[in-house]
């Protein structure tokens, strides 16, 4: 919403700005990187990563879900994207303005908080299937739910780094394509341009054949007539480096422009805040 804002006025909104920084840090990420973000940074991807493992350990395996079901399911954080999307589209710079000056919207933050805070009944069956489904299934929030990782896949689509596959250094040994998080079928392609690539590496450290696998740019020709291509690749120190290079940068110039804190008198808030309970969405 204070994307959008920003777009149409020029003027970066006065309340909670700290999340349009945050949001163009990772789309950054995402058009540079691949999905980097969700594989490298997302605190639900590190705890989903957990959990999958702890399923592990407590059935003995992981569930892989059949391509008919895996396929239509992944589509549903895409829908729930498409729904937000609608919604916000449909919204003018005033409209927007006006949802974030209400109570509802100066307190988003709070009211998440609360939202775990003081769980009720039917929040924590959810939160209990999705930890569940979590278990059984690798990743099964970030897969099939969750409508960031969708929007960071399809600009990741745009991204000129991807896993690339060296036929002639390829075994067919199939690791790669077992290892894979996402159930791409690595083994079988020359580079992935799948959005839901995450480039975690994990199939580029499981592929036991030198160079076959790397995360890189398109081959260039080598300057040497011995060797016809060279490849522009990045590694895990150059991936992390990249990612914590763009997040700490944007989360400095936001602080440093004074774009990072809400704008509002802090007694305000504080008068708020003890009715964050009360307050309720605007529509409804």
């Amino acid at each position: 919403m204070n994307s959008k804002y920003f777009l149409l006025t020029g003027h970066v909104p006065a309340i909670h700005p700290a999340a349009m920084f945050l949001l163009i840090a990772f789309l950054l990420m995402s058009l540079l990187l691949k999905k980097a973000f969700c594989a490298w940074l997302c605190p639900v991807g590190t705890l989903s990563e957990y959990l999958w493992k702890l399923g592990r350990r407590v059935f003995g395996r992981n569930l892989r879900l059949p391509r008919w079901a895996d396929i239509p399911l992944r589509g549903m954080k895409y829908l729930l994207l498409g729904f937000f999307l609608c919604v916000i589209g449909a919204m003018s710079a005033e409209a927007l303005q006006g949802f974030m000056d209400t109570p509802y919207g100066r307190l988003a933050d709070v009211k998440m908080l609360n939202f775990f805070r003081d769980m009720g009944l039917t929040t924590a069956m959810v939160l209990a299937l999705l930890v569940l489904g979590s278990m059984l299934v690798q990743n099964f929030r970030c897969r099939y739910l969750c409508p960031y990782g969708a929007l960071m896949g399809l600009v990741s689509l745009l991204s000129p780094i991807k896993i690339r596959r060296d036929t002639e250094a390829c075994i067919d040994c199939g690791k790669c394509a077992r290892a894979c998080p996402a159930g791409l079928p690595v083994d079988s392609l020359v580079q992935i341009r799948s959005a839901e690539c995450s480039a975690c590496m994990v199939c580029v450290a499981a592929c036991p054949a030198q160079d076959a696998l790397q995360f890189s740019l398109p081959p260039r020709r080598a300057a040497l007539p011995a060797q016809r291509w060279y490849r522009r690749t990045l590694g895990p120190l150059a991936v992390a480096g990249i990612l914590v290079y763009i997040f700490i940068g944007l989360v400095l110039f936001a602080r440093a422009t004074n774009h990072w804190q809400t704008n509002m008198p802090r007694a305000v808030y504080m008068d708020l805040v003890p009715h964050a309970n009360e307050v309720t969405h605007p529509g409804m």
